[in-house]
């Protein structure tokens, strides 16, 4: 399974694929399982209500239609994945990142990313793609 970061997932689903790297873009198409973490839509929602990113329908009709037509999974958050990402090194704060590692870290799966930020966590070493 591959966790796509929240701009990966944008990118994906909105026909950018120029954007990934090759080596992301391969293993996307090579998987049998592709997922977000719920904080991935908090994220994507935001940017879109601070007009950092805009989305071409409302967050809560963009979200549904995204998911349903991309095979891409909204993936579950927990009390394992909260606590994990709590557990986390402090690499730095953002929450909502911490989420997303530690979804692909606890349901065994890759990370997609392109945020240098993931590089330094050690519990990333062979899961994120870059």
């Amino acid at each position: 399974m591959i966790v796509l970061d929240s701009h990966i997932w944008f990118w994906w689903i909105n026909q950018e694929q120029h954007r990934l790297p090759a080596s992301i873009l391969e293993a996307i198409k090579a998987s049998d399982r592709i997922g977000v973490s719920p904080a991935s839509c908090f994220e994507l929602a935001l940017a879109h209500k601070k007009s950092r990113l805009e989305l071409p329908l409302p967050p809560a009709e963009w979200f549904p239609l995204a998911l349903r037509g991309s095979d891409v999974e909204l993936l579950p958050f927990d009390d394992a994945i909260a606590l994990r990402a709590v557990d986390l090194s402090d690499i730095h704060r953002d929450p909502f990142d911490r989420i997303i590692i530690a979804t692909a870290l606890q349901l065994n799966g890759r990370l997609a990313s392109v945020d240098g930020r993931f590089d330094a966590y050690p519990e990333l070493a062979d899961v994120l793609l870059r």
